[in-house]
Formats: structure tokens, C-alpha cells, sequence
């Protein structure tokens, strides 16, 4: 328990750090009504005229969910670590609440995102919707799209903390519900790591290179990254640059609080740029999805993978035990001068929302709070992140991974949220492309830092 408390605390810094939720403008009125307008808007087009009174009965079983259909799109594939968490929360929704008839559809991350942009534009969005926060879903509040969760909130406020709400909160007003919270974490295959001479994962950068060069020399390719999804490829360049440059000068750049006119900047992704052309990574890398990567890794092509925490889970439950061969480290320091262990990569992000166009707003509003608070205990029981609610029931069993991310996040400094995520829409596709570059060896440090301050600032 001392833990999630030293937790949820490093995650109010988290939130006053980022600070990304109050940049979004307010969405308009009708949009972001209080939830009693919004069923009163529902009464309005769905019941009898106004001067036919609807039966008492009718009003009753609409206000309860009675015969009501709720559909909602996430990431949570068959291959997704957060799967079995999804499937066992609605399996309990569905059991607590057999009034109402509960659809889910799940989409691979990358095309999710533009599947979910593409139905915000249209206004043909599910009543609930998986989204990450900040900017992300900032864009869709501005829009117009989403439905104020400031009334239904007050049935859940004592079991999540409204610190954890700051990354979905706009003008004032609650838009999401968060789940879990995650962080890039260094996983590092010890029985590799051991065979080349090592004990344990290390933890300075010369130590780190000398390490790389090791396995090098030995034949072991020390890093997998999918350059098939480019998001994989951030999750390397923004740890490598934030060890360089510090949490404050990155999180500002996101955030457009700075320029990416920043020479140290360039200097870091020629760091990592470097790392490439040294062949640390797996080259055929450029062409594999993220989830080949991970099978790689397990299968011990390579000595270390960066990614979300999210895979804690699939690690520790591996039936051929490489949950006992794995264990999760911070990347460490570049430069000392301006950055410093316990700056890391991540925060609360992922969030379910309700669409201000849902028929049955008010009722999906509080479903969306139910199911995320049941999504963050499986997930958090079965490893794919820490917290954002209050846990609750037995927590004895989580894996040593997740625990160990646990004492990683307890002695948080600061946190930066994922690029793609704190930037816009727009400002994050040309990120991507950029960081995409970088990775193909196409453009140096001195060039992404240009062309990233000429089309975005």
C-alpha cells in the first residue's frame, strides 16, 4: 500500500507538471452541458412531444439504462497486454448490468488513431471511446465531440483521486476517465546480459555503451525497435533526449511552451542517430511491427527492449517462464549537467470518453466511469500499468515487473507524456514523420531540429 500511495503522489506531479489538460478551449455550450441538460436534450428527441407527456415508466427505464445499447471502440486486440483486462471488466458490466446491451469493437493502435480522428470529424463517433489524453483528446473537446463527465464524476470522486482527471480536464471541466499510467521502461533480458558478462542492467551511459559494444562484439544485438510503427521509435528518442536535455526543456517543446530551435536537442538525436548507425539496433527492425519486435525479444534475439510498461504483463505471464529472465530498468543519464535518474518518459494517458453525440450520454457517462474503474483493476492485477484509481481487494499477487516499475515511479522527479500524445494532431503526424526520418538515417540531428522548428515552431 505504501507503494500506490508513493504512486498516485508521484502522479499529482505528473498532472502539475505536464499540466496538458487546461490548454484545450471549452467546447461549446450545448456540448458541454452538465449531464442533467444533456439527458434533458436526450427527452427532447427521443420521447413524446413536448406536449405529449411521456409515461412515468418510460422516463424511469430510459433514466436506468433500461433497453438501452451502448457501443465502444478501444485498442484492446487479441495481441494488446491490456486484453484480458478489458474482456474481464466487461464480463463484470455486463453481468451488474443486463439492461443494458454493451457492443465493443478493438483496433491496432496505430490505425485506431486515424480510424478514431476520422469518426470525430464526421460526428459518427460509439457512445464510448478509448483515447489518450493531453492534446490527444484536447483536439476533440475543442471540436465539440465530447461529452462533460463533471456530474457523473461525483458518483466516483472518493475512489479516484481528481489529480489523476488533470490530463482530460479542459477549462475546468472533466472529459475522460483515466485507467492506468505507464512509463517507457528499460527491459533488459538478464540471462543474455549475463552470458556477456553482466549482473545486472547499467546504470551509467558509458557503462551502458561499453555494455551495447559487449554484445556487439559477441553477436547479441542489443536493441529491437519496430520502425514499422513509428511510435515504437519514439519511445527510444524521447527517453535519449529527455537524458540529455532535462524533463523541463522536452516537456516544454511538446507542449509548444518552447521551440524546437534547441541545439542540444539536435546534439541528442545525433546521440541516438549514432546508436543506429553503430548497429545497436536489430536492422531489420525498420520493417517489423511492434508486436514481432516484443515476440523477438522474448524469443532472445536481442538483449534490451524500450517500451511502455504496459508489457509487465505479457512478460511476467509468459508459459515459457520469461518473466523470471526479464527485469526493468530506467535508461540512464546522458547529461548530468541538465537531466537526472528519475526523469522518465510517460504519465496517465490512457482515457475513456463519451461522445457528445451519444443518444444516451448520460447513461454512458457513468457506465464509462464503472467499466474504467474495473479496466484499471484487472490491468493493474495482471501487471499492464500502475493505478489511477484507488486499488482495492487482494493486490499481493502483482508481478515483481510491475512492482519494480512501482519503485521506479515512486522516486519520479518529473514526468514528460509521450510526444504524440502531448503535441496536437497535426504537430504530432509531422513528429512522427520526422522521427521516422531519423530512423531511416535520412536527416541528421541539425536537420530534424530545422525542419521540426519551420513547420511546427
Amino acid at each position: 500500500m505504501k507503494k500506490v500511495l508513493a504512486t498516485l503522489l508521484a502522479g499529482a506531479m505528473v498532472l502539475s507538471m505536464v499540466g496538458c489538460g487546461g490548454t484545450g478551449a471549452a467546447a461549446p455550450a450545448e456540448t458541454a452541458a452538465p449531464a442533467e441538460e444533456a439527458a434533458a436534450e436526450e427527452k427532447t428527441e427521443e420521447a413524446a412531444p413536448a406536449e405529449e407527456e411521456a409515461p412515468a415508466e418510460e422516463t424511469a427505464e430510459a433514466a436506468d439504462g433500461e433497453g438501452v445499447t451502448l457501443e465502444m471502440w478501444c485498442i484492446a486486440t487479441e495481441s494488446d497486454s491490456n486484453r484480458h483486462s478489458y474482456e474481464a471488466a466487461i464480463a463484470d458490466m455486463q453481468a451488474a448490468h443486463p439492461e443494458i446491451t454493451f457492443n465493443w469493437e478493438a483496433t491496432e493502435n496505430q490505425a485506431y488513431k486515424t480510424k478514431i480522428k476520422a469518426a470525430v470529424a464526421a460526428d459518427e463517433m460509439p457512445d464510448i471511446f478509448f483515447t489518450w489524453s493531453c492534446a490527444f483528446l484536447g483536439d476533440f473537446v475543442d471540436a465539440g465531440r465530447v461529452y462533460c463527465l463533471d456530474d457523473a464524476y461525483q458518483n466516483f470522486k472518493d475512489e479516484l483521486p481528481e489529480v489523476m482527471l488533470a490530463n482530460s480536464t479542459y477549462d475546468g471541466k472533466h472529459y475522460g476517465v483515466p485507467l492506468t499510467m505507464n512509463i517507457v521502461g528499460l527491459f533488459a533480458n538478464m540471462e543474455i546480459l549475463k552470458e556477456a558478462g553482466y549482473d545486472e542492467v547499467p546504470g551509467t551511459y558509458e557503462e551502458f555503451i561499453a555494455c551495447c559494444d559487449d554484445l556487439k562484439s559477441q553477436g547479441i544485438i542489443p536493441f529491437g525497435c519496430a520502425g514499422k510503427e513509428t511510435w515504437c521509435v519514439t519511445e527510444y528518442l524521447e527517453s535519449v533526449i529527455e537524458k540529455s536535455v532535462g524533463a523541463d526543456a522536452l516537456n516544454d517543446i511538446f507542449l509548444g511552451r518552447a521551440s524546437w530551435n534547441n541545439p542540444d536537442v539536435a546534439a541528442a538525436v545525433n546521440t541516438f542517430q549514432e546508436m543506429v548507425t553503430k548497429e545497436y539496433f536489430d536492422p531489420a527492425g525498420i520493417a517489423l511491427s511492434n508486436d514481432e519486435v516484443k515476440a523477438n525479444f522474448m524469443a532472445g534475439k536481442y538483449a534490451f527492449y524500450m517500451n511502455g510498461t504496459w508489457n509487465c504483463a505479457d512478460f511476467a505471464a509468459d508459459p515459457n517462464g520469461f518473466g523470471d529472465k526479464v527485469q526493468v530498468a530506467e535508461f540512464p543519464v546522458i547529461n548530468a549537467d541538465k537531466s537526472k535518474l528519475g526523469q522518465l518518459i510517460g504519465g496517465p494517458s490512457d482515457t475513456l470518453a463519451v461522445a457528445a453525440s451519444s443518444p444516451n450520454a448520460e447513461v454512458a457517462a457513468n457506465y464509462a466511469f464503472e467499466l474504467g474503474r474495473l479496466i484499471c483493476h484487472y490491468g493493474y492485477l495482471d501487471g499492464c500499468g500502475l493505478p489511477a484509481w484507488t486499488p482495492y481487494g487482494d493486490t499481493s499477487t502483482i508481478n515483481p515487473l510491475t512492482q519494480a516499475v512501482s519503485d521506479i515511479c515512486a522516486n519520479a522527479d518529473s514526468y514528460v507524456l509521450f510526444g504524440d500524445t502531448a503535441m496536437n494532431a497535426d504537430s504530432a503526424n509531422t513528429y512522427l514523420d520526422y522521427v521516422g526520418m531519423i530512423y531511416g538515417g535520412e536527416i541528421s540531428g541539425e536537420e530534424f531540429v530545422e525542419g521540426l522548428t519551420n513547420d511546427i515552431g
